[in-house]
Order: C-alpha cells, then structure tokens, then sequence
C-alpha cells in the first residue's frame, strides 16, 4: 500500500521536513528563492484580517495583501459563513449541465455594478484563463478575420502560453510558443498606439488588428494611463471596430480608490473587462470576464457557439466558488472597499512622501494610489561591491540586479526584525510594494511606515550587510 501523508500529519510537519518534501517534490530552487527574503523559515499556524500568525508566536501585518487576492483579508468571516453554509446544506458543487443559482446571481451582480451594457458574463478559475477568453472572444468576434492583437510593453496578463505571450513585462524571460500576431505598443502613449493599428493593416487599408489588451492600472509597475488616453482608446478602438478590452484583474473591487480603476472616469466603457484575485474573497479561485452585450451577442449568442466561450470548463457553474463570489461582492459593496482605500491612502501617501524627503538618498520616488502603492529604492555606489559575492550566474547579468538586492534587503529587515510582510515586482522598476488589505485600519498603515521608518533608519550599508551575509551564509 502506498505510503500516503494523512490530512492531520501534513499539518504537524514541521518547517525543516515541509522544506525537504518541496525540495524533493515540488521545486528546490523555489526553497532557496522563498527563504532568501526572510519568511518561508517558519509556518503559519492562522491568518486573520490584516495578520498572519506563526507556529513559533509571531504576529505578522500583511502589507502584501495577497499579491490583490486579499482586498477581504485573511479569512473573513462573512466569507468563512457563506462557505459554511453552502457545505452544510450540501449544495451541489460541479455540473454544468445544471443551471446553478449561484451563476445566474453572480452574472447579475456583475452587471448591475458595471458600466454601461457590460453585463455578458463567463467565469473560469484564474485571471490568466480570464484574459485569455476575453482574447478568445474579440478573436471570435471578427469571425478569425483579423489575425493581430495589441499589448503594452509592460504588460502583465499571465503565465498561460497564451496570457504569458500577452505579457511584455521583464518576467517574460523565456520564449514559450504561444499565440500568433502579437504586437507591441508604448503604455500610455496613444501615438504608439495609432502607429503600430497603421502598420498593422492589410493591402486594402483594412485594420487586421482583432483586440487591444490593456491594465488602465499597471500594478506590477505602479503607473497607470492618463484618463485623456483611456478615452481616446476608446474612441480609437470604436472607430477601428477593435475589441478594447481592461484587465482589471489585480485592481478591481475598490484597490485602488475606485471599484474598478477605469470606473473612476465617467462614460469611459471597454468592450471586455477581466477580474479574479478578490474577486474570490482570497478563498476561492475564480474569476470572469465580462463583455459588453453586442460583442458577445455577436461571437456566441447562437445554438452552434453557445458552448464556445473560454474552455467550457468542466467546473462551470461550480457552485461554491460562485457563492463565495457573490458574497465577496457583497462585502466589498457594502463595506465600501473604494472608500477604505482612500482612507488608507489618506494615511500612506502623505507619510511615504515624508519618508522620501527623509531618506532621499535610499528612496527616488513614490507613487500610487488607494491602497497600492510603489517605493522605489535606490542604493550607493558601495552596492555594486556586494555584488560579486552573490553566486556566478544569471542574477549578477540581471541590469536591476542593485535595485533587486537593495529592496530585498528592506524586506528581509522589515520581516525579520518588524514584522511585517510585504514584497516586490519584477517588473518594472521593481518597487517595493505596499498593498494593504482594504481590511487594514488607518493604524496598521501607521504600524507599516514606522517600521519602514526604522529600517531606513540603520542605514543601507547595514541593511545590505546583513542581507547578504545571511544569504551567503545559507547558499
């Protein structure tokens, strides 16, 4: 008989022997990767609200809010309930030839809550199949007659062959097939724009491009485009009968001050916009696009294409995810999560900016909004000696390689000696990234920058001292 882990051993395995089963059956380097900024050293025994809670006693505040799928926290208790109660009534969870209550509620409230005649919904498992059936659909809805598809060069769509060809941001480091007439244009730059649709049509001054794919908020980078360039798209892609469609998948329900971040500019309606992180209360793995009715009406509002849209996953109409969903609306609704952004804002933007004059020297710029915000860290020329201590390889070729190590040191002090949770993108800039849930109170943001505070205060050289010093150490 084969010599399975039970449920109650797995969660009495100890750190060291977790370590060894990833080491051996998930992925060594993702060991060495994890424990090199601090955390991964000990587990969680519970996470709740803003706070994560260790074996060893440690309570942690979560400024990475899930990477945007805890907006809700950690284990929110109303979404807990609404699990709960749909297991205890023992609802049915999968069979898509079942009409599911849940689905038919849950395509409602997205309409209801989105602008304009957004209200055709289908809703996969991750954000990276979200885009790819928005992408799928615009494709459909030139019945495969245009064959080009436009992305931004700091694009982050997924890690699918088909979101991850979509994705133009410095994580792309490795060229997987995937799908055909990609093209490229400036973020946030309309003439870009304009030139690569020129160069993009046919021999009879016919567009071929299909869809333009665009983040109005770029959360791996923290820029956004200007609400002039967000209309003028609009008005571009309606004249080009170009399928626009907005991932909002990191910036929906109320991150960033508003529910959606293109919601924010009145009238301003994409023809497809894609959500998942909280959209699942940070519980269940869910997500939707949602199209404007004469796009999907045209691609698969018939008895022969009804089945067509996304994959048809064998999980639609699952049933608790979808009611975690509607619950995970509600409370984002009703607990006003737009309005608890910038009231974190409120309280963030102006003492990062403090920071900033305070340490002008380790911090060149911060920017952001509601409650996502970048600190760009930047270091001395004494950095560039430390990096001939790190192991021969790809990471000393790396052209961030000292903004990387700078703001990994910041977080290994924030984790280890604050604690305090937070991370960086590699894209971009790589920032330091400052992403609260919208459960966090005014005073856990004063909890965060005081301990930002302190660990600007010791002094890059020490920072980075003791940084590399422990991972030398541990390589």
């Amino acid at each position: 008989m084969a010599d399975l882990i039970s449920l109650e051993e797995a969660e009495k395995l100890d750190v060291e022997h977790v370590h060894d089963l990833y080491r051996t059956y998930i992925n060594k380097s993702q060991v060495r990767l994890m424990t090199s900024f601090g955390f991964g050293r000990e587990l969680v025994d519970h996470a709740e609200g803003a706070y994560v809670h260790t074996r060893d006693g440690r309570s942690i505040l979560d400024f990475t809010g899930g990477v945007g799928v805890l907006n809700h926290g950690h284990n929110h208790p109303r979404i807990i309930a609404a699990r709960r109660r749909f297991q205890e009534q023992r609802r049915m969870e999968v069979h898509k030839t079942y009409f599911s209550p849940y689905l038919a509620a849950l395509g409602h409230n997205l309409a209801a809550l989105l602008p304009g005649d957004l209200k055709r919904s289908f809703l996969p498992n991750s954000g990276a199949e979200a885009v790819e059936g928005a992408v799928k659909l615009a494709y459909k809805y030139h019945d495969g007659k245009r064959q080009t598809i436009l992305r931004a060069d700091c694009s982050f769509h997924g890690k699918l062959l088909g979101s991850g060809g979509l994705t133009g941001s410095a994580q792309n480091n490795f060229a997987f097939p995937t799908i055909p007439g990609i093209r490229t244009f400036e973020y946030g730059d309309i003439a870009s724009v304009r030139r690569v649709i020129e160069e993009s049509r046919g021999e009879r001054g016919r567009s071929d491009v299909y869809a333009l794919l665009i983040e109005p908020f770029s959360a791996s980078t923290i820029r956004w485009c200007s609400e002039r360039f967000l209309r003028e798209l609009r008005e571009l892609c309606t004249a080009e009968d170009i399928v626009l469609i907005f991932d909002e998948i990191y910036t929906g329900w109320g991150k960033t001050g508003s529910m959606f971040y293109f919601t924010r500019y009145e009238g301003l309606v994409p023809d497809v916009v894609t959500t998942s992180k909280s959209f699942g209360g940070g519980k269940s793995s869910v997500s939707a696009y949602v199209a404007r009715e004469p796009v999907f009406r045209k691609a698969y509002d018939n008895m022969a294409d009804a089945m067509m849209q996304s994959t048809s996953t064998t999980y639609y109409g699952f049933g608790e995810e979808t009611a975690t969903a509607i619950e995970a609306v509600a409370v984002a609704v009703e607990d006003d999560y737009p309005a608890r952004a910038r009231a974190l804002e409120a309280v963030l933007r102006p003492g990062l900016e403090t920071l900033r004059g305070k340490y002008p020297q380790l911090i060149s710029e911060v920017r952001g909004a509601g409650a996502l915000f970048g600190v760009f860290l930047s270091g001395g020329p004494k950095v560039l000696d430390l990096i001939g201590k790190l192991p021969a390889g790809d990471l000393a070729k790396d052209p961030l390689i000292r903004t990387k190590i700078v703001t990994a040191a910041v977080i290994h002090t924030l984790y280890r000696k604050h604690d305090v949770y937070t991370y960086n993108t590699l894209n971009g800039r790589s920032p330091l990234v400052v992403s609260p849930p919208l459960v966090a109170e005014p005073e856990d943001a004063e909890r965060f920058l005081e301990a930002l505070d302190a660990t600007l205060g010791d002094g890059m050289n020490r920072l980075l001292a003791r940084f590399v010093r422990e991972r030398v150490s541990s390589w």
